[in-house]
């Protein structure tokens, strides 16, 4: 067996034709030194058969064997039940009439004849036993991703032959280890070639690879291993494993096409497709000179014409030329045309075993569309390399236990391998900050809080770095304090947005934050209320006007007529009722200076008349119900959410600091939302907390009110909360 890689037919004559007088030189020195240090061979006595009994059984089974071999629907099986039931015609018949002689010889004779019927029909009519022409190739039927969950599968048939082939993508250390002298030291691609019992109808106990199994995987690995993208761009190990299902013949080329099918259907990117097939001679030989007087070249050969015909050629290659080939003969030589005209025939054939192929699967597939591994590397120094293992490895096993991930290391270079893209990206930000990378500005980087000051907040990033996040990049409204927005070992994701003189490196939250969207404004009526302390004005303005007005800042406070009453209304309310409203949910307010709308105030005395007017055009289309609720129907809730949430004179009560208790229920109000709990307003200026728990509520809201009660009192006198429901 020898392997050629991408060779075309006339370029592999040439060699062929300078290799074999150089060949036949070595046979003299062969010879002699058999003689001298080889063994005597054992001689045979040739068996003889009377030609009598050879006519005999002739007479018997030559028609019978012929009309099976004429009928081509015969499957394998079949046909070989069908000679056995002539054979076992026959040997009734010769016990019958007492022919020991005959009985003696019946399965020779009846094999020889087969072998001559099949050969005399391919030389004299061109016809075969399946019914196909000389270069007529089986059908054919291809199919790939048979099994989804798998990494890569296809199923291969042409005739009664079929393989199902399987691929399985693993990391560079899963390569295999070569113990050898000579050679690399590991292989990362590996093809199994298994043949059952069961794909010949037999029952048979497997007790391990036999070298048939071993030589006819070896051919199909070497074929597909020249298509095969360098390792230096395709670091995994590959393995696929053939499992011949049925065999009639050529199972190793059957192998190679499936095994192609299957690389692509994993997302190997493999150069092309490799299909192969194997070519079969029948020949008529000069007994007395050994020359070869008449030849039929057979394409895609049966098992049965493999038996008994004189050459199985198998040749595996794409439609740019041969990857491997393997030649076995029966007769003491051929000729060098007759190999040669053989490529010809084969790669015939094989285009058209391509073409099937490419119909099923053309390309590779995407290895993020499967269940394809997958795998990133990463270069690093003796320091980061350190910090990545940890103490005996430990920091590396925790990775590998947290993410599912596997990591290697070798020369310096570090090979994640992770099931899918979840678990890898996991994994990448442990490894990330573990090691540390270089911080690039614009870029968002995951990172905790590990400490809080007045002036911003501590962000460790990878690696260990440090980073400041300013109070005035916590968000686009300016926090009072900065507990506020964050704590100790909250995680946050935040954008470097450069750094300051000394290297420090400044990081914004606001930044991924998105910004408020502002209220679009529609043309509508010209003549609107305005109310102010000054009194009312009715005002009518162009569009013209209005559009050269819209982006100036509002400078008047605009509410209609009928909001005005409303205000007006409200103020002694308000006055009367302001202690009470502390501890209530807040009303819906969309007025805020802040997020670009205007309220009520004062005019600006710097304001032109034009612009006065253009801004009461603009703002008078804003829609009412961005503030419609009234003063009575605000008034009516605050009395019923009051009431719910009263707290009972027996038990729960306002309570200052120095009266707080264990076991007191309070009616407490949502002052802050944390990531692991709430802040809790109890009144008389005195908070507490609650931590969330496991399956416990979490969809709170700022300023609801809720039944609490003191369950303990943290190191700094802090009391913490746990809910109640009220059962009364």
């Amino acid at each position: 067996m020898f392997k050629l890689v991408r060779s075309q037919k006339q370029t592999l004559k040439l060699p062929l034709k300078l290799a074999h007088p150089e060949a036949v030189k070595y046979i003299d020195p062969q010879i002699r030194l058999a003689q001298r240090a080889g063994k005597m061979k054992k001689e045979y006595t040739l068996s003889m058969i009377m030609n009598k009994a050879v006519e005999k059984i002739r007479n018997y089974v030559e028609e019978p064997i012929e009309a099976v071999f004429t009928d081509a629907t015969y499957g394998k099986f079949e046909r070989g039940e069908a000679l056995d039931r002539i054979t076992e015609g026959v040997r009734v018949k010769i016990e019958e009439e007492f022919d020991e002689e005959c009985l003696k010889v019946l399965q020779k004779v009846v094999d020889n004849i087969r072998k001559q019927v099949v050969r005399k029909r391919i030389i004299e009519k061109g016809l075969r036993v399946d019914g196909r022409k000389l270069d007529e190739v089986r059908p054919l039927y291809c199919e790939s991703g048979t099994y989804p969950i798998l990494h890569g599968s296809s199923i291969f048939s042409r005739g009664d032959t079929q393989v199902l082939c399987t691929v399985t993508i693993g990391a560079p250390g899963d390569a295999q280890k070569l113990d050898s002298l000579v050679g690399p030291p590991t292989k990362r691609f590996m093809l199994h070639y298994s043949f059952p019992p069961f794909c010949i109808n037999e029952v048979g106990k497997r007790v391990g690879l036999n070298r048939r199994e071993v030589g006819h995987g070896t051919l199909a690995e070497k074929a597909l291993l020249a298509v095969l993208p360098p390792e230096d761009d395709f670091k995994y190990t590959v393995r696929i494993n053939s499992e011949v299902m049925s065999s009639d013949g050529s199972t190793s080329m059957a192998t190679v096409c499936g095994g192609s099918m299957a690389l692509m259907d994993a997302g190997i990117p493999v150069r092309e497709h490799v299909a192969g097939l194997s070519v079969g001679l029948v020949c008529e030989v000069d007994p007395t000179t050994g020359i070869v007087k008449d030849y039929r070249i057979l394409t895609d050969i049966l098992g049965l014409e493999d038996h008994l015909g004189d050459m199985d050629f198998k040749i595996a290659g794409t439609k740019n030329g041969i990857t491997a080939i393997q030649l076995d003969i029966k007769p003491a030589g051929i000729p060098l045309n007759i190999i040669c005209e053989c490529l010809g025939v084969a790669r015939k054939g094989r285009i058209q075993i391509l073409d099937r192929m490419e119909e099923e699967i053309s390309a590779p597939r995407s290895m993020n569309d499967g269940n394809a591994p997958r795998l990133a590397t990463m270069k690093l120094d003796e320091e980061s390399l350190r910090r990545l293992l940890g103490p005996l490895g430990l920091h590396r096993k925790k990775i590998e236990k947290e993410t599912g991930a596997r990591i290697a290391v070798s020369d310096g270079i570090v090979t994640i391998v992770a099931k899918n893209h979840i678990i890898m990206e996991k994994a990448q930000q442990k490894v990330d900050f573990l090691v540390g990378r270089e911080i690039q500005v614009g870029r968002i980087y995951k990172g905790i809080v590990s400490s809080i000051k007045e002036y911003g907040a501590f962000v460790e990033l990878n690696g260990g770095q440090q980073g400041l996040l300013h109070i005035s990049e916590l968000s686009h409204e300016l926090p009072s304090k900065v507990s506020d927005a964050v704590s100790v070992g909250q995680e946050l994701s935040v954008m470097c947005i450069g750094q300051d003189v000394r290297g420090n490196i400044k990081l914004s939250l606001k930044a991924t934050l998105p910004l408020r969207g502002s209220i679009n404004l529609s043309a509508g009526s010209s003549d609107v209320s305005f109310c102010a302390e000054g009194g009312n004005l009715n005002v009518s303005k162009t569009e013209t006007d209005i559009e050269n007005a819209a982006y100036s800042t509002p400078s008047i406070i605009i509410r209609s007529a009928a909001e005005c009453e409303t205000q007006d209304g409200a103020k002694t309310w308000n006055s009367t009722e302001k202690t009470s409203r502390k501890s209530l949910p807040k009303p819906y307010n969309p007025v805020s200076s802040q997020s670009g709308t205007v309220g009520f105030g004062r005019f600006n005395s710097n304001v032109s008349p034009e612009q006065k007017a253009a801004n009461l055009l603009r703002m008078a289309h804003i829609k009412k119900e961005r503030d419609s609720i009234s003063v009575d129907v605000y008034k009516q809730e605050s009395e019923e959410c009051t009431s719910k949430y009263k707290t009972k004179s027996s038990g729960m009560a306002n309570h200052q600091n120095n009266s707080l208790k264990l076991g007191d229920e309070v009616t407490a109000k949502i002052y802050q939302i944390r990531t692991h709990g709430l802040v809790l307003e109890v009144g008389g200026g005195l908070r507490g907390m609650y931590k969330f728990e496991a399956n416990g509520r979490k969809d709170f809201e700022v300023g609801e009110m809720i039944l609490a009660k003191c369950s303990s009192f943290s190191d700094k006198g802090i009391p913490v909360f746990s809910l109640f429901e009220d059962k009364s």
